[in-house]
């Protein structure tokens, strides 16, 4: 095993709750096109781009719409987010989040983010968490959407080390599966059914500090 030199993280559901902003943006867009919208399907949608979010949310409603209408879509569902996180507390930050982030920063790794939002800058300056990123990959800066690991292989150019050397958060199986494409290390945050496939599932980091992540997956 490589040494650990760096952690990836993703954004939404494992640094910040952002789940229900999203829902509520795109439950206003499928009403507004005659169909309705559940937190179920919004589950489905974790980690996946907001084009192709939008593309399955089309074929759930059986709506036909031209690539031209859908990015009108698009952009109207992500006007309605922006507006909403602009006010988004600091509780939102998740539990646990803030300590094992300084554990990271203790332990002298670097730290990364790793997220489809095209909103992730404004997020983490809306919470106050920019000074702990040394790099931020987000959907502005990548081509292609989780599964392909193409989000964390550029954090970690960035950052400087190997896939090798560096441990990805994630709470979305498309997330850990791209984690693992990757040659990262893979600690799912969320429900084993659903994140098995990751190096470690933990409900949350509450407790947990980056040297004892690194001695479990050991």
């Amino acid at each position: 095993m490589e040494e650990i030199k760096a952690c990836i993280f993703d954004l939404d559901g494992v640094i910040v709750d952002t789940a229900k902003y999203h829902f509520v943006a795109w439950r206003r867009l499928a009403n507004e096109l005659g169909f309705d919208f559940s937190h179920e399907d919004n589950e489905k949608l974790k980690g996946v781009s907001r084009v192709e979010s939008l593309r399955l949310i089309l074929e759930w409603g059986k709506v036909e719409k031209t690539e031209a209408e859908q990015k009108v879509l698009a952009a109207r569902k992500n006007e309605w987010y922006t507006e909403s996180i602009q006010s988004m507390p600091k509780e939102e930050i998740l539990d646990g989040v803030i300590p094992f982030l300084k554990s990271v920063q203790a332990a002298g790794m670097k730290i990364a983010l790793g997220s489809a939002s095209k909103n992730a800058r404004a997020i983490l300056q809306q919470v106050d968490l920019m000074d702990y990123f040394d790099a931020i990959v987000d959907g502005n800066n990548v081509a292609h959407s989780k599964p392909h690991p193409e989000v964390f292989l550029n954090g970690a150019e960035a950052l400087g080390v190997k896939p090798e050397e560096c441990v990805v958060f994630e709470d979305a199986e498309k997330g850990v599966a791209a984690a693992l494409r990757g040659h990262f290390f893979a600690v799912g945050l969320g429900e084993e059914e659903v994140l098995g496939e990751a190096h470690l599932v933990l409900p949350s980091l509450v407790d947990w500090d980056i040297k004892r992540i690194i001695a479990t997956i050991k």
